[in-house]
């Protein structure tokens, strides 16, 4: 059991990062069957709404860079703490998240709750393949929902994981403590990108006393043939989970009507926290 001194460094640490978002931000916390999800908005009121869900193990915080980068200008940005992952959401008791359908019920709600007309929906690695089943749900049952969708360096959506990138991550998954979440991060990232901010570390220390449930698992989602809405592609070049330019081919052959590039250089985990001016630019294409 996570004790209360755990908790409140972690909600401490969560505020600073926060408070280092260059513009101001309304937290709003949005309630769903699956629990009440905290979501840090900023951007103007009447902007386009745009939505941003991190990768696994990460908060909305991780958005910052790309916040000051200038998509807080040009869209009304919703950055999403994902129920079940590190950060302020809480889940509902006896109402847990376990299926791919269960997600993407969930982020409906969400986006009704955030927007009521068309939505950019955006996701980082895990959240990616969120956004890519939601995208196929609502594309069935609600056409017109999303205006766009973009997947930054999705993982299991087009490819599979590397077994090498899931050996080395298998003992911060099974006992995650800070210096195993920091070793695994300085190893994925390899020296290709600038240090993190010492506050989103600091916050990512946190997490490994987080009570996180067990992260949904399922099938690649089926996105052959989606062409409303758009869906457009940023892979980080120097990415360890998977191999970009597989992930980029595969990507080109399912949605042959798909914008797809790949930045040279920028590791995986660190494609939001120090590509935010390539972020800004892919989604103003």
């Amino acid at each position: 059991m996570v004790g209360r001194t755990v908790r409140a460094s972690f909600h401490a640490a969560y505020e600073e990062a926060l408070g280092r978002w260059p513009v101001p931000v309304e937290a709003v916390d949005v309630p769903t069957p699956y629990g009440v999800t905290r979501v840090n908005s900023c951007g103007p009121a009447a902007a386009p709404p745009l939505v941003l869900l991190p990768g696994g193990g990460a908060t909305s915080v991780v958005w910052g860079g790309c916040v000051g980068a200038g998509l807080a200008r040009a869209w009304r940005v919703h950055a999403v703490d994902l129920v079940g992952e590190p950060g302020l959401s809480v889940p509902a008791p006896g109402r847990a998240v376990r299926t791919a359908g269960d997600l993407a019920d969930w982020l409906g709600v969400l986006l009704d709750a955030l927007a009521g007309g068309p939505v950019t929906l955006a996701g980082h690695s895990y959240g990616a393949w969120i956004a890519a089943h939601a995208a196929t749900r609502l594309a069935a049952t609600r056409p017109g929902r999303l205006e766009r969708l973009v997947l930054l360096d999705p993982t299991q959506v087009f490819a599979g994981l590397r077994p090498g990138y899931v050996l080395r991550a298998l003992p911060m998954l099974v006992r995650p403590t800070p210096g195993r979440i920091r070793s695994f991060l300085a190893w994925e990232t390899g020296g290709g990108a600038p240090d993190p901010d010492p506050a989103w570390l600091r916050l990512q220390d946190e997490t490994a006393a987080f009570p996180t449930v067990r992260p949904v698992t399922g099938p690649r989602p089926d996105l052959a043939g989606l062409g409303v809405p758009p869906v457009d592609v940023l892979l980080a070049g120097a990415a360890r989970c998977h191999d970009p330019g597989r992930v980029a081919r595969a990507a080109r052959e399912a949605l042959p009507g798909a914008r797809v590039e790949v930045l040279p250089g920028v590791p995986h985990h660190a494609l939001p926290l120090t590509a935010g001016a390539a972020i800004t630019r892919f989604l103003s294409g």
